[in-house]
């Protein structure tokens, strides 16, 4: 929502008023009854911190009301009454703004396009036709569970490794910055030294005499390589790279046609005609699959069956391909989408276990080898010392 300072004209007197509006033309209808609008003028705001929309609450609050015989605009109006955040009051306040005028719900929310997601716009918007409001909310309210769910298994999987990493890149630091140079000045006044403990008074000599300049080219590499990551060039890159290794992309697809079909069958739920269910569902797809799944519209427009269009963008697994057919025999094709999307998440959820239980130890491994491999060369030179002295 934008800001405007508009300029009308009341009872031969110029008035300034400052309202929300998404542009300039909305600005203009909600300041024409009161009198001549002269001039707009868009404000500009300071960008500040906004807190985060509870969505998850506020659909809950929403369906709890509805289910009780409140009316929408009385449950909104309920809502926005007891919110003690002025944030949160602004955005309902915003809803309550269009409802006022007599649009459905779906328009007010789509005014607020950076709160409500598309696919929550387009689950209440096939539901006014039909009056089942609190069913579509409850829907999708189940639908971003499961997505959250879904997701929080993956991160909760990447979490350990990263942890790992990063602790053993502090203690792998640690050993090189403090302790061999501390180990090197053992060596320093010997002669005959082995290769081990030459580099060992190598590098603490480098430390002790560039280390300033060592930490600046280690803060630019560093900097350097943050901002090479926020390119879409190098992000695309390294995706691919992790996308070549067979596995790791196999799990890939089953998480994307988990969703794609969550969403699909959501919308079917809804009451969406198929094509436009596709055609919204196919937003969530990567880029690589959107000729894929262009394909797939044309062919179901032509009139042929959803299963076929899908098998042969190849936009299914072969359990999919079988519930997909059932489903259009039995006319309850949104049925098996989500039957699907639980098969697919289960076999996501195995192969995560999976990872975990042979990846984590081998990560340990590593990163114990590489520490116990620099702390046997410090002592190396003392062992071979004290050889030598006996």
């Amino acid at each position: 929502m934008k800001q405007f300072d508009v300029l009308v004209l009341r009872d031969g007197h110029a008035e300034h008023h400052i309202v929300q509006a998404k542009d300039g033309n909305d600005a203009t209808s909600q300041c024409a009854k009161l009198g001549q609008v002269l001039r707009i003028k868009e404000v500009k705001q300071r960008a500040k911190k906004r807190s985060k929309f509870l969505l998850a609450l506020f659909i809950q609050e929403l369906i709890a009301l509805l289910d009780a015989g409140l009316a929408l605009v009385e449950a909104i109006e309920a809502l926005a009454e007891k919110s003690a955040n002025e944030e949160h009051k602004e955005v309902l306040d915003g809803l309550l703004t269009y409802l006022y005028r007599g649009q459905p719900l779906s328009q007010a929310m789509e005014q607020q396009s950076e709160i409500f997601p598309t696919l929550l716009i387009a689950s209440v918007a096939s539901s006014e036709h039909s009056g089942q409001l609190p069913q579509a909310l409850g829907r999708f309210h189940h639908y971003e569970v499961q997505i959250a769910g879904l997701k929080k298994k993956v991160w909760s999987a990447l979490m350990y490794p990263l942890i790992v990493v990063s602790v053993g890149a502090l203690i792998l630091g640690f050993l090189v910055v403090f302790v061999i140079p501390r180990f090197a000045t053992v060596f320093s006044g010997m002669k005959d030294l082995n290769g081990t403990a030459q580099l060992m008074v190598w590098w603490a000599g480098m430390v002790t005499e560039h280390g300033m300049e060592l930490l600046i080219a280690l803060g630019g590499v560093v900097a350097t390589s943050v901002m090479a990551l926020r390119t879409a060039k190098v992000k695309n890159a390294l995706w691919k790279m992790v996308w070549s290794i067979k596995r790791l992309n196999e799990q890939r697809v089953l998480f994307v046609l988990a969703r794609f079909y969550r969403t699909f069958g959501l919308l079917l739920l809804g009451g969406m005609q198929v094509v436009d269910a596709l055609k919204l569902t196919g937003k969530l797809l990567p880029a690589d699959r959107q000729a894929d799944l262009q394909q797939v519209v044309r062919h179901v427009e032509e009139g042929r069956g959803v299963a076929g269009a899908l098998v042969e963008a190849n936009l299914t697994t072969p359990v999919a391909a079988r519930l997909l057919r059932v489903g259009e025999k039995s006319g309850d094709l949104a049925g098996m989408c989500e039957r699907i999307a639980q098969f697919h998440d289960e076999a996501l959820t195995r192969a995560i276990e999976m990872f975990s239980k042979i990846f984590e130890p081998i990560l340990m491994l590593i990163v114990g080898g590489l520490i116990g491999t620099i702390v046997f060369l410090l002592y190396m030179p003392i062992f071979e010392l004290a050889g030598s002295v006996s």
